[in-house]
Parts: structure tokens; sequence; C-alpha cells
């Protein structure tokens, strides 16, 4: 804001019942217990019902796969169904959700975290279908990590389709985990430690209640229509593990070797991953490998090998011979880490139940070996006790969960001899785990992949430190309810605000905004006798000092407003806009605080031409799109050639940010392509015309970095007219450029007929709209017979005005140009209405707007005229910023 005065919080119908309406739905659906019980049992029926396919999906599709590799030539079939599957079902992630690739818990875990990744319905369609083409086709991965994801993803699109407060969506996505993990092992108490200990470590009523209701509904559906367990069917309910203090040195033994053998098998997956990386392969052609690899080692395997429930009964069941053990374990590693590093949809918690239960029966039978060997008697229990301490103690090195590893083989077998077991074997095995690999297996597949989060239960993340306090104005215009209408619209008519906070006495008693004063409606039978009181709207949506600023933008986008009065009870403190956490957003990042989300990358040059310098500037022109290119270079020519400026090209090319831009593969061809048509195009202009393709992770950040390489004096690019990004006023990267680039920056929104005869700029004064006025010359060339039309909106209820900015500008441009201008004053309660009716009635193509006060970012957020203007307008709209001065803001 220019000054710290307050602007009405109001949504954009003025009427006191809708906002009554929508600030009890807000208060409602955060409030409600007894809608929270509602959304979490729908969390766990809907993960569970997808668990229950999952399941019969992929037993359905591999049992198919296991009877015609017995029918039919088996190194034959087998290969080539993994290469089918695996193609197919990378295929599907590549095109419709990258982010169904892998397990899906990391995915799970930066979304809590606050990583911009998506999480919707689309992402658990996908990643349902694309695990049953996975394990149908046989590769070594489990089912168990994907259902977590899927239940997570289904509980964000409710989240969605219900708004609610940034705090209580993170704990809904949270319960989806739950239940998916509790769906996916029938393992209500283990989805939620699991949760806790690798998630949130939130311990809070509502975490823990929605957590516990989720998966409780998830696990009971799971059983109901799914068999008694989706994960390993033991049939262990009648069998009795013993355990004496003999086996005490055996359990410890096997904890060490699950710590070892646990933390290789980590480090594996990444060594697997690196390699997948170097590959020339895109993802379907890296699973199709890995399933074909697959199916050629399973082909030559015993014929148990082909079914992983079949085998896993075998193994925990202590049945087993050594020699098929260690072939399990060998042959069930390496497939694991060769389909986890291909990036194949699918976890690794039933194949390490798998390798557990292998490695925890060879340690059972070694240790009945020595006792027969020593001539002992039989101390040693059975080698299904030791197999199912072992599963546990691998899954404990593994994921560093030994709380959810215990609980989750208690759960399966239900028998209370395996507690004292598997506490042994899986803290020691953490600990060894802890110390060989570190921090958790999820977190460092993150820090691989370029996402940087913090521990929650570390320090909190820069948005949850913050308050509305901290960011917001305290000093605030206000008016008073008894001022006649008169006074008000005077008050109005001094100042740029569109609203203003009305107080009473300290005590905030409503909002009024210029649409109250003009609206019809409302509109009093006595004006005269009328007062303030009348026409404000009363109970404002507000917000506390103490309240985060997660639960501010919530209020902002949930009510679509750009500000927020601040109330310490009734007392108003202060006013909250979007801009003020932009700031606020701006201070983290450039300081020393963390950066939310992955950190991408600086972008990577692949290809570049360059002509002769004229050494006199530099325009910079970002291009995508083939068919608004010719437009925008006839604007960028113009004013190249009228300042004797090089034109400068840019076509940015984005990937995925698992990938460094330096080392991820592109095709260049139809940039190329355009870029040499935009060569050919600036012939015709008389101006040098450089250009390059950069691969970047962000197309802000390389449009920074090519100003800054290139010295860019100004900035032209186009804009659609609209964004679909929540807190974003022109777009995720236009926003950024406005912000921080700190050259001339030129905004184009192409309208529905591009034609340059007519052109219409709006006067404020103001340092950007006399930067308008030089662009003008330049622009108006692109017609033979132009005309300009510069235009003042003028007060409706002030008689005297003064039009010396409107006579001084045209003084200027008929020193500059030879066409018609003429001049038009226009009276209007609002500005851009005022002007758009104007280009309505008035011929006129173009209308060029500079940004008044502040910079074009902050002016659209606080009085959001420009950006108003080029939204509704079908004309072609340039909205210009001048160069920021480096003592600016």
């Amino acid at each position: 804001m220019g000054s710290p005065a307050a602007i009405t919080a109001i949504p954009r119908s003025p009427s006191f019942q809708i906002l009554q309406m929508r600030w009890i739905n807000v208060r409602w659906i955060n409030g409600s217990k007894q809608f929270a019980i509602a959304e979490a049992c729908v969390i766990g029926l809907v993960s569970g019902l997808a668990a229950v396919m999952l399941k019969q999906s992929v037993g359905w599709l591999g049992g198919w796969r296991v009877q015609w590799s017995h029918q039919f030539t088996d190194w034959l079939v087998l290969p080539l169904v993994g290469l089918v599957g695996g193609g197919l079902a990378g295929l599907l992630i590549e095109r419709l959700a990258p982010e169904a690739a892998g397990s899906g818990i990391p995915q799970v875990k930066a979304v809590l975290a606050n990583v911009a990744i998506a999480l919707n319905v689309r992402v658990a369609l996908v990643k349902l279908v694309s695990v049953i083409l996975t394990l149908g086709a046989g590769l070594n991965l489990g089912r168990q990590g994907p259902t977590v994801q899927i239940g997570a993803a289904l509980a964000a699109q409710l989240s969605q389709w219900i708004p609610t407060s940034p705090e209580y969506r993170r704990q809904l996505i949270a319960s989806g985990a739950a239940a998916g993990l509790a769906a996916g092992f029938n393992a209500p108490i283990a989805g939620i430690l699991f949760v806790v200990e690798e998630f949130l470590q939130d311990f809070s009523g509502i975490t823990l209640g929605t957590a516990i209701l989720a998966s409780f509904v998830g696990a009971v559906v799971s059983r109901v229509l799914g068999g008694r367990s989706l994960s390993l069917d033991l049939g262990m309910t009648s069998y009795e593990a013993t355990f004496s203090l003999y086996d005490v040195p055996l359990f410890l033994i096997l904890g060490l070797l699950a710590g070892l053998l646990g933390s290789l098998f980590s480090r594996g997956i990444f060594v697997s991953l690196t390699l997948n990386r170097r590959l020339p392969l895109g993802l379907p052609g890296r699973i199709g490998l890995a399933g074909l690899l697959s199916g050629l080692v399973v082909s030559q395997l015993p014929d148990s090998f082909r079914d992983n429930t079949g085998l896993q009964d075998l193994l925990s069941g202590g049945n087993a011979a050594w020699y098929l053990l260690l072939l399990a374990f060998g042959a069930k590693f390496l497939l694991t880490l060769v389909a986890y590093g291909s990036g194949a949809p699918g976890g690794i918690f039933a194949p390490s139940l798998i390798l557990g239960s292998a490695l925890g029966a060879l340690v059972g039978i070694t240790g009945s070996g020595l006792e027969s060997l020593l001539g002992l008697a039989p101390h040693v229990s059975p080698a299904s006790t030791y197999a199912l301490a072992g599963m546990g103690a691998f899954f404990s090195a593994v994921t560093r969960g030994p709380v959810t590893a215990i609980v989750i083989v208690f759960e399966i077998t239900a028998n209370f001899n395996l507690v004292l077991p598997l506490m042994i074997g899986s803290g020691i095995a953490y600990l060894v785990a802890q110390r060989l690999v570190g921090s958790s297996f999820y977190s460092r597949l993150l820090e691989w992949n370029g996402i940087q989060i913090q521990s929650p239960g570390t320090q909190p993340a820069p948005w949850q430190k913050l308050t509305a306090a901290a960011v917001m104005q305290r000093r605030v215009e206000t008016l008073s309810s008894s001022l006649s209408l008169d006074e008000a619209k005077q008050a109005f008519a001094r100042s740029h605000h569109r609203g203003f906070p009305v107080v009473d006495n300290g005590r905030l008693v409503g909002i009024v905004t210029q649409s109250d004063l003009s609206a019809p409606e409302r509109q009093p039978a006595n004006p005269a006798a009328a007062t303030l009181s009348d026409m404000m709207t009363p109970q404002p949506v507000t917000v506390r000092p103490s309240d985060s600023l997660t639960h501010v933008l919530f209020l902002l986008n949930r009510f679509k407003v750009s500000r927020l009065p601040v109330t310490d009870g009734q007392k108003l403190v202060g006013i909250i806009t979007r801009a003020d956490i932009i700031r606020a957003e701006s201070d983290q990042l450039t300081g020393e605080s963390l950066q939310l989300g992955p950190r991408p990358a600086p972008s990577y040059e692949v290809y570049r031409t360059r002509s002769p310098a004229t050494g006199r500037g530099r325009l910079l022109l970002p291009v995508s799109n083939p068919q608004t290119a010719p437009i925008l270079v006839k604007l960028a020519g113009a004013i190249a050639q009228a300042r004797g400026y090089e034109l400068e090209v840019l076509h940015v090319i984005l990937v995925s940010r698992a990938h460094p831009p330096s080392e991820t593969a592109v095709r260049t061809t139809q940039a190329r392509r355009l870029l040499r048509q935009i060569e050919h195009l600036g012939q015709n202009w008389q101006v040098p015309v450089h250009t390059q393709i950069r691969v970047a992770h962000d197309a802000a950040q390389a449009m920074l970095e090519a100003i800054k390489a290139r010295h860019i004096n100004l900035v032209l690019m186009g804009w659609k007219g609209s964004t679909s990004t929540p807190g974003r006023v022109f777009g995720t990267a236009v926003d950024t450029l406005i912000r921080q680039a700190p050259c001339d920056v030129v905004l184009v929104k192409l309208g529905e007929e591009t034609r340059f005869n007519h052109w219409l700029l709006p006067l404020s004064g103001g340092p950007n709209a006399q930067y308008a006025l030089t662009l003008l010359p330049a622009l108006t060339s692109l017609s033979p017979d132009p005309s300009i039309k510069l235009c003042q909106v003028l007060p409706v209820d002030e008689p005297l005005a003064d039009l010396s900015v409107m006579a001084a500008a045209m003084d200027e441009l008929r020193q500059r140009v030879n066409c018609s201008i003429t001049t038009r004053p226009i009276r209007g309660h609002s500005v851009p209405g005022a002007i758009l009716r104007l280009a309505w009635q008035e011929p006129c193509d173009v209308i060029v707007l500079g940004a008044s006060r502040e910079s074009l970012l902050q002016q659209a957020l606080t009085g959001n005229i420009p950006e108003a203007i080029a939204r509704s307008s079908d004309c072609t709209v340039i909205l210009v910023r001048a160069a920021i001065a480096p003592e600016d803001p």
C-alpha cells in the first residue's frame, strides 16, 4: 500500500448475508468435530476400497502371468510381460502424472512439508493403475507404499473440494496416508504410528483423532472386502512363538546383520537410481528394461519365486532350506534394487519384509546348527520366530522406523511372544543403520531429488513461524460510522484507497468500500440524513495478531480478497495484505532462513546464436507460443528499432526438478525452428537478433539469469490474461519477473483482434505512466495512421479537476509523433470501470497502462487497477513497469 491505510477485506459481493454465510462455513468446517469425523470416515473408506482394488487387481494379473509362464516358455513369457507392463506403467506416469513415480511416500512427505508437489485424484488414479501394471508384470516391489500416496492423494483432493485451512489440510493428508498404510497391511495401529513417526511428529488431539479413525475405517474395509491380510497371508494366528534367554545373543546378531545389510540395501538403491538416471532412456524405457531383467532372472529361479505371497509364506514359516533362503535373499536384494532404481511405481515395504524373513530364518537355522554341532540341548527357538523378528529388524534398518516395524509385524501375527524379539532386533538394526546411513530413507530420497526439507521436530518452517502481527501494517486510516455520505465520498476522493475500516471508539464495527457507496440497490431513501453506518458492511472477516500466516492466506484465497483487518478482540490493530505477505516471503528467501520447496538448479544454455552488437542496449523477448510470437516480435522490434537496441530472444525448456538441467537430454528441434522464424522477422526491423535456448526447472529463474548474463535493459513478454495459481496476480513466472527484474518490464496481453490503430493511454501522474508515454512513439509506428487518446479519470463529485498532467503529456507527444492526439477527461466511481467503458464506447485497439506509486506487482495487489483492466478488456493491453532504482525496496 502507498500508505498504511486500511482497505476493505470483504468478498466481491458486498452482501452481508453472503459474507456471514461464508464466515459461518469457515468456522464450521475448521471447528466442527462432527465434520472432522465424517471426513476421516470418508478418507478411510475410499483408501480401503483403493487398497482392496489394488490387491485384487495385482493378484489377478500376477496369477495370469504365473499361469502363462507354465503354459508357455517361461524364459520368454516372463521377460516379455515385464517389458510390456513396465513400459505401459512408465508411459502412463510420464504422460499423465510424473508425481506417481516411485513409492510415493517421499512425495507425501514433501507435500506435508509445504513443498509444491501435485497430490490429487489424478495422481491417485495414475498411481493405482501403474502399480497394478508394474506389480502384475513381476517387478519386485510392494504395494503398501503406493497405498500411502493413494490415500494421501484422495484426502488432498477432498480438502480441495471442501476448502479448509492449510493446517487442517495437512492433517487430512496425513490421515489419508495412515489409512492407506493401514489398509495395505490390515494394521491400523501401524498406520497411525508411521504417520507420526515419519511424517508429522505431531501428537495433537486432532491429528491423532482423524488418523486413528481413518486408519480404523481403512483397515476394516480392507479386511471385510479383501480378506484377512492384505500383505502377508501367513496363517500364523495359531502359532505360538517361543523365546528364551538363549535366543538373546542370536537376536542381537540378527539386529546387527539387519542393520549392516539394510544400510547396504539403502545405499544400493541410491546407486541404482544414479545409474538409471545416466541411461539414455525415458521413464517407460527404464521401467520396461527393469521388467525385462526381472523376468529373465525369475525365469531361471525356482517356481516359488514367481509368486511373492507364496514365497513370503515359505520363508516366514521356517520350513525353507538354508540354500533356498540364501538364494531368496540374494535374488530379492538385487531385483528390488533394479526395480526401484528404474523409478517404477512401487514400495520397498514388502521387499524389506521378505528380505528380513530370509535373513532371520538363516540366523535361526545357523543357531540350531551350532547347537547340534556342539552337542548342546536344543534351546534356540524355531526358525519361524527368527524369520518374523528379521522382518521387523530389516524393515527398521531400511526405513528407520523401528516403532512402525515392530507394530506391523505384531499386528500381522497377533503374537505377544514376538514383541521382545522384535524390539531387540529392530532396535539394534535401527541404531546400526542410523550410525552408518544417518537420516530417514525418505528424507534422503527427497534430498537426492533436490528437495531440502527440515524435520518437523527440529525447527518450524518459515510460514509456521510468521504470524499476522509480524507482517501487518500497524498504522491504519479509518472512518467513523457517524460520517455523512458526502463526507465519506470526500474521504474516498482524497485517497487512493478503495475502502476503509469503520471504527468507533477504537472498535472495528464495519467496512465500507466504493462499491458500497455507488451500488444502486444500497442507496438510502433519504441520502441527506444517511450516515456511513447505513452503508457499511458490519462484522467483516478479520484475523487475530496471533493467527498464522497460513491461516491468513487461507482466508484471502477462500473469500477472494486482497487484504484483511487485524483485530485484538474488537479493537483494530492493523491491516495485512497480499503485498505484505509477498514482502515477508521475499525477506525469508533473501535472508538466512529456510527456502520452501526444492531449490531449482541453475538453468543451462543448450543453444545460442549471436548477431553484430550495437552496444546501445538489449531487449529480452521470451517466446514459447508460435501463434503469438509474430505479434510480440512486432512490438519488440518497434521498440528495439526506435532505441537502437539488440533483440535477445529466449526460449525456455522446462524439465523435472528430479534431473539437473545440465544433465537432462532435451529436444530443441521445434524451439530452434521457432527462433529461426523470429530471426527472419527481426531482419525486417533491421535490428540485430540474438537467440538462446535454456533448459531450466523454473521459467522465471531462467529469465532472470538471462537478464543478468546478457545485461538486458528491457523485457517484453506475453501474458494470457488470467492465472489459476492461488496467491498470484499475473502468474508465477510473470509475478516473479516483475518483482525481481531490475530492468524495464513490458507485459502484453493480446486482444481478440491485434490491430494497432487506436491507442488509449490513461494518465495518473506516476513515474510508470510517464515511462509508458515514452514508449508510445515507437509503438505507434506499427500503424500507418495511428491515433492516440489520452484520458484521465476524475472523481464524480469533484467540481474542479487538475488537467495539467494530461496537457503536459499531449505537448510532449506532439513533439515526438505526427498523428492525431486527443484528450478525454472522464468521471467515474471506479477507475477500471471508467477506462473499460471508454474503450468500449469509442474506437480502441490498445490500452497502455503504467503502474503508479509502486511497482506493478504491488500496485496490482493493493489497487489491482492495471490487472483488472487487462483481465476484463477485449483490447490488447500493455502494462509497463520502469526499471527498479537501486534504492527502491
